[in-house]
């Protein structure tokens, strides 16, 4: 594998975590906001918390795998 292959496939595993990392803080001020907003139920509040849980569980799997694949590691930059 090249090392420009290699660099590209880095850099591209770093914007999709950054990116998860943008829209699971969005749905967390979606969630206040849905919070501050309701006042009978709050179920798009659930729903935007709950989406939330479910990113982050599939950030840390992604980055599990990103471990497992060395793409990224202790030390690193």
């Amino acid at each position: 594998m090249s090392h420009l292959y290699r660099w590209g496939i880095d850099m591209l595993f770093k914007i999709v975590v950054v990116f998860a990392l943008l829209v699971i803080i969005a749905s967390l001020f979606s969630a206040l906001y849905f919070l501050a907003k309701d006042k009978n139920g709050g179920a798009r509040t659930v729903k935007a918390l709950t989406l939330r849980i479910g990113l982050s569980i599939a950030l840390f799997a992604l980055l599990l795998l990103g471990y497992y694949f060395g793409l990224i590691g202790p030390g690193q930059r």
